[in-house]
């Protein structure tokens, strides 16, 4: 069965063809730019060109970046905080016409490296952290999901929360080398391990493919390991949810 899966984020939405059954992708992706101010409409109006490009009339799978509970925005994260009790589900539904399942970025990231990937038969507490414009994470308690578990919201220093400082876009604001952000990133991994002790930690997102410049900066006990999927994880987790029972809350 072929499903759309649809990535939202920070810089770009991402959508692709996906079969649920392997956990290919059968169509090339497709992406957009997120618009800039990162408002409801918008975004919304992006979500039905990705739609339309695939000429696609069936059931919608979506990763958002922030706390959904229900289909509805919890917490506006790094988008436009008109965001905030939005029913995403319904926004997105009304502009296209199909029916959707909104869910976290980072669960579903999870989701897809737990069911087709390297975290497939993994037990204990693994969390998969997603490093992008935020940091997402998703939390799988013997391979069930832990939904909406934000690690990426931790306050650190003077920064609201410590994605704003060590996330993969303050890499790119700042100019940082892979050696220098990877310190960054580290110091959020030790609070990861402090605070909720991991069996294991899946890494993915779009720095997940340059895992090789930054691992020798990780310096936890708790095993870092990159998620196979790479950058491909949300659009095939957000395929998934749209005929899976993903736990929503």
């Amino acid at each position: 069965m072929e499903v759309l899966g649809i990535d939202v984020g920070g810089s770009g939405i991402k959508g692709a063809l996906v079969n649920i059954e392997t956990g290919k992708l059968v169509s090339e992706r497709h992406r957009i730019p997120t618009p800039v101010g990162r408002k409801p409409e918008d975004m919304a109006n992006v979500i039905a060109q990705i739609v339309a490009h695939f000429d696609y009339k069936g059931k919608v799978g979506c990763g958002f970046p922030t706390v959904i509970k229900k289909g509805i925005c919890k917490s506006p994260g790094n988008l436009h905080k008109s965001w905030l009790n939005v029913n995403v589900e319904k926004l997105f539904e009304e502009k296209t016409g199909l029916d959707f399942t909104v869910v976290n970025d980072a669960d579903i990231a999870g989701y897809a490296c737990m069911n087709y990937g390297i975290g497939k038969g993994m037990q204990g507490l693994v969390i998969m952290i997603t490093i992008g414009t935020g940091l997402g994470s998703g939390a799988f308690l013997d391979g069930r999901l832990i939904p909406n578990f934000e690690l990426g919201q931790i306050p650190y220093k003077k920064h609201k929360k410590i994605e704003l400082w060590a996330a993969g876009s303050a890499k790119d604001r700042e100019g940082l080398s892979y050696k220098k952000w990877g310190k960054r990133f580290n110091k959020f991994l030790k609070y990861v391990e402090l605070l909720v002790a991991p069996d294991t930690i899946l890494i993915g997102g779009g720095a997940s493919k340059d895992f090789d410049q930054f691992k020798e900066c990780i310096t936890i006990e708790t095993p870092v390991i990159p998620a196979e999927l790479q950058n491909h994880a949300g659009i095939i987790g957000a395929a998934a949810a749209a005929f899976h029972t993903v736990p929503k809350h």
